[in-house]
């Protein structure tokens, strides 16, 4: 998550119980909750202000970040067509197939 590990999470669990103690958690995590609601609806208020300015100025957000989508996403498939070959796929398949074609009457007498 935040390159905290397992140990040093519980470790930080038992550190909070010990200063604020069992009863003081479930509010403590109550407001944490709220905190974050709230940040989560003021960015996404940020983010629909600035997509509404910029549709009033006559400016498109959605297509200023599609070409970088498409771009991404084309990086993507070339990166997989490198690294997996059409022509290595096909082979290793039809060895495949002959392979549980020869195992198939061995694994039905067992």
């Amino acid at each position: 998550m935040f390159g905290i590990g397992g140990g040093e999470l519980v470790l930080i669990l038992v550190v909070v119980l010990m200063l604020f103690g069992s009863d003081k958690i479930p509010e403590i995590a109550r407001t944490l909750g709220k905190g974050m609601a709230q940040l989560k609806n003021a960015t996404n208020e940020i983010k629909h202000e600035i997509q509404k300015g910029a549709s009033e100025n006559g400016l498109d957000v959605n297509s200023l970040t599609g070409g970088i989508t498409e771009e991404i996403e084309s990086a993507k498939q070339s990166m997989n067509n490198a690294l997996n070959p059409v022509e290595f796929q096909n082979p290793v398949e039809e060895i495949k197939e002959e392979f549980e074609n020869l195992s198939g009457p061995i694994k039905r007498q067992m």
